[in-house]
C-alpha cells in the first residue's frame, strides 16, 4: 500500500517557509486532479534583494499572481522553472515573468500540439505557452546560494522536468511523484514506460525530501517511492489477470481494477489502463486489436501467462 501523504498546513495566497531556502504559495484551484490547487514555489534566501528561481507558477489566476508578488516582493526573480505545460502549471509564467521585469521562463520543448485535450483530464496543456530557454536534463541554473539542476522526467507528460534543489538534496517533482495520489500516465503523451524509467531514476538519486506541485512534501522518500513502483506492478499483473479472466476491453477491466476509486476519475484511470496496456504490448506481453487504443479488442500473446 502507498502511504499517501494528505494533511498539511497549508491557507490559499500565504507564503509558507517550508525549509531553509523553500517558500510555497499554494494557488486556490482544487479540484480532482490537483487537490488542494498547485503549489508554487519560491526558491532562495529570505532577504532583501535575494536572488530567487520560480518553479511553477500555476495557472492563469489573477489572485495568485497578486499572491505570488506579495511573497516575492523586495526579492529579484532570476529563473522561472515550469516542470511541464499542462494548465495548472505553465500558464502564469509569461504573466509572472512580465510582473517581475522580463525573468526568462526555462522549461523542456513543448509537445508540437496540444495532446491532453480530453474531458477525462482537467491537465490539458498550455497551447500558448513557449519557453524561453529550453531544458534537456542536466542543465545547471544558479542563484544566490542556490543551485538547481534540471532532470528530465518523461512519463506524466513526455516533456515533464524535475529539479534538484543540490543545497537541500531535494527534488521538485511536479507531477511526476505525488504524496496524495499516484500520477495520471495519459496517452498519446504520457507514456508508461518512460514514467516507470523515470521513477527509477529518481530512486536511484537517493533525495532527502520530495517537493509535489500538489499536496505535501514527502519525507520518507525511498519507502514511498517504492511503494509507489510497486504499485505500478501491481495494476500492470491485475490487468494482465483480467485479461486472463476474458476481458477484452478497457471499459470491461476499470470498474473491477478501480473499484475503490471515485467513479468520476474513471475515465482518467482508463487512460492509465491503456498506457499500461501500451507498454505491455511493447514488450510483447499482450496484443490489441486492430490497434493499440482505448476502443481496441486486447488479449495476452501467451494465454498461458
Amino acid at each position: 500500500m502507498i502511504p499517501y501523504l494528505r494533511q498539511f498546513d497549508f491557507a490559499y495566497g500565504r507564503r509558507d517557509q517550508v525549509s531553509p531556502l523553500i517558500q510555497r504559495v499554494i494557488a486556490d484551484n482544487p479540484g480532482p486532479f490537483t487537490f488542494t490547487g498547485t503549489g508554487t514555489y519560491i526558491v532562495g534566501r529570505s532577504l532583501p534583494g535575494a536572488e530567487v528561481a520560480v518553479i511553477d507558477p500555476g495557472p492563469d489566476d489573477d489572485a495568485h499572481l497578486s499572491a505570488l508578488l506579495r511573497a516575492i516582493e523586495g526579492r529579484v526573480v532570476s529563473h522561472i522553472l515550469v516542470t511541464h505545460t499542462h494548465r495548472d502549471h505553465a500558464p502564469l509564467a509569461r504573466s509572472l515573468a512580465e510582473a517581475v521585469g522580463g525573468a526568462p521562463i526555462l522549461a523542456a520543448r513543448p509537445p508540437e500540439r496540444p495532446l491532453h485535450v480530453s474531458a477525462a483530464l482537467d491537465e490539458d496543456d498550455d497551447a500558448d505557452f513557449h519557453p524561453d530557454v529550453l531544458l534537456a536534463g542536466g542543465e545547471w541554473i544558479e542563484g544566490d546560494g542556490w543551485t538547481l539542476e534540471a532532470m528530465a522526467t518523461p512519463g506524466h507528460a513526455s516533456n515533464h522536468m524535475a529539479f534538484v534543489l543540490r543545497q537541500e538534496n531535494a527534488l521538485f517533482s511536479g507531477d511526476h511523484v505525488m504524496g496524495w495520489s499516484t500520477t495520471v500516465v495519459a496517452p498519446p503523451d504520457g507514456d508508461m514506460a518512460d514514467y516507470m524509467n523515470s521513477l527509477d531514476a529518481v530512486l536511484a538519486r537517493g533525495f532527502s525530501t520530495i517537493w509535489p506541485t500538489h499536496g505535501p512534501a514527502i519525507t520518507q522518500v525511498a519507502p514511498f517511492l517504492k511503494a509507489y513502483r510497486d504499485h505500478r506492478l501491481e495494476r500492470e499483473a491485475q490487468i494482465m489477470a483480467r485479461l486472463a479472466s476474458g476481458d477484452q476491453m478497457i471499459a470491461d477491466m476499470v470498474p473491477t481494477l478501480y473499484a475503490a476509486v471515485d467513479p468520476r476519475l474513471w475515465p482518467a484511470a482508463s487512460l492509465s489502463a491503456l498506457a499500461h496496456l501500451i507498454k505491455l504490448a511493447k514488450e510483447g506481453r499482450v496484443q490489441a486489436s486492430p490497434q493499440p487504443e482505448m476502443a481496441a479488442n486486447w488479449r495476452l500473446t501467451d494465454p498461458a501467462l
